[in-house]
Order: structure tokens, then sequence, then C-alpha cells
């Protein structure tokens, strides 16, 4: 089927099943994969796809189609990040001492941090702005005014963020090399 995303949006968000499915099927990977990349870990990004895909229906009947379908999709994906980064915060300050479970869990993430490559770990030292900019221009190869719309930002700032991303990351690379 080669229905425009809008029209597939526009007929999902009113309860039209197929279309629905037809746009999950067609951007599936999409959502995915740049919530891999904005969480740096595999089963938080297909537990935040799963997520979205869930809550799209709802969020379909308040879309406004006054961007395209790609765009807003991408600012929901980016939100549910965000979301799921503070409900983290959150509940790592709720937490009181370390406990075994705590350890046993810091220990995990310690493990998988060593397993992944230095560019992955390096991002997520980088702030969510900052690491949210990388997500979308390097790994959705998107351009910087596009980039810019999904995240409410002007061209000129996400030039600012990739600019700034190099200088982190190569001072990141030096301090590593003493």
């Amino acid at each position: 089927m080669n229905t425009a995303d809008e029209t597939l949006a526009l007929a999902a968000a009113s309860g039209d099943r197929a279309a629905f499915a037809t746009l999950v099927a067609r951007h599936y990977d999409r959502i995915h994969g740049l919530a891999w990349r904005l969480t740096g870990a595999k089963a938080e990004a297909e537990d935040l796809a799963q997520d979205i895909c869930a809550a799209l229906p709802a969020k379909l009947r308040n879309w406004r189609a006054d961007a395209k379908f790609t765009t807003w999709l991408y600012r929901v994906v980016v939100n549910a990040a965000h979301d799921q980064r503070r409900r983290a915060a959150t509940r790592s300050k709720a937490a009181s001492g370390w406990g075994d479970w705590e350890l046993a869990r810091q220990d995990e993430i310690a493990t998988q941090a060593e397993a992944l490559d230095w560019l992955t770990v390096s991002m997520q030292r980088l702030t969510p702005e900052l690491r949210d900019t990388v997500a979308l221009v390097l790994g959705e190869e998107m351009t910087q005014a596009e980039a810019g719309a999904v995240l409410g930002v002007s061209e000129g700032t996400i030039a600012w963020r990739m600019s700034e991303v190099k200088k982190r990351l190569k001072a990141m690379a030096a301090e590593e090399a003493k």
C-alpha cells in the first residue's frame, strides 16, 4: 500500500485499525532504532518502542496534522525517552541506600557498559539534549532543519549542538588516551 503516512494517520486517528497496522509496520523499525540510540540499551529500547506503539492510538487522536507524520512521530519517541529518563531518575532518588538488589543492578549495568563500544559509552555521557540531537542527525540521517523541527529548536541550535558534541567527544578521547 502506497498511501501517504499523513492519510493513514488521519484514518488511524478515526479508528481505522488497518491504517494503524500499516503505520506501525511501516515505522516500527524507525521507532525502535531511535529509541535504541536515545536509551543506549536494547532492552530499554524494546520496552520503549512497545510502550510507544501501545500509546499511539490515543496520541493519534490529538495529532493536528500541522507537521509531517514522521516529524511528529520522532517527537513522540524523543518525548517518551525523556519521560523514561525522568522516571528512572525519580526511582533512583527514591531508593534509600544500596541494598543487594541495587548493587546487583549496578554490577549488571557496569558489565553492560563494558561490553559497549567506546562511542556508545561516550554518547551516554552527553547531556540528553546533545544525545537527542546526535540520534536524529547522525542516527536517523536527518538534516539539521528536520532535527530542529522534531526537537522544537532552531537549525542554528542544532548546528551548535553538533559542534559541541564533536568538542566533547574529542575531549573524552583525549582524556582516555592519557
